[in-house]
């Protein structure tokens, strides 16, 4: 896809796990994006308090047009060095599809559930069935239905990105998807 002025969800990669200083720009600028996030223990000053931190260093998600992402890289305030993650085949930035956004969204977002991250290549897609979920919070939801660590997830991937298992899902709540 080399439409460069419409909407759609791009993948950026951000040094130094500058994250939520991006985040805080784009929302400051009114621009959809996604990190997904999780709880973690922090220890600071011997204190230990539980902290909301990004769940994958370094990953932004952004839901805008390529020629608005490349105007942000060259702003002069900007001092956060983004990239776009590339298709290795056409060496364009990944287009993630919506749908496959809201999935990935509705797994990763919810941060009181017990999502597992993994990397692309850790998922035999193969291996899954194609799956819709019937009930539940991820009511509506579609993915590969997988055994991950002894329980029935449901997975979804981001193409040539990541993947996000949901927390344990019991099989009456999947129905096939042909």
């Amino acid at each position: 896809m080399n439409d460069i002025t419409g909407i759609h969800w791009y993948a950026l990669r951000i040094t130094y796990s500058r994250e939520l200083a991006l985040k805080k720009y784009l929302d400051d600028n009114e621009v959809e994006n996604f990190i997904p996030m999780r709880y973690a223990d922090v220890v600071k000053n011997e204190q230990r308090t539980r902290k909301l931190v990004p769940a994958v260093h370094n990953l932004v998600f952004v839901r805008t047009s390529r020629t608005h992402i490349d105007t942000i890289k060259q702003e002069r305030g900007m001092t956060l060095p983004i990239r776009y993650i590339m298709d290795k085949e056409t060496h364009l930035p990944i287009v993630i599809p919506e749908r496959q956004m809201q999935n990935f969204i509705a797994v990763a977002g919810n941060i009181e559930q017990q999502a597992i991250y993994l990397d692309v290549s850790e998922v035999n897609l193969r291996k899954g069935d194609r799956v819709r979920v019937v009930g539940g919070i991820f009511e509506g939801l579609e993915g590969k239905f997988l055994r991950i660590k002894n329980d029935r997830r449901v997975v979804v991937v981001i193409e040539g990105i990541m993947a996000v298992a949901t927390a344990p899902i019991h099989p009456s709540l999947i129905e096939r998807i042909e």
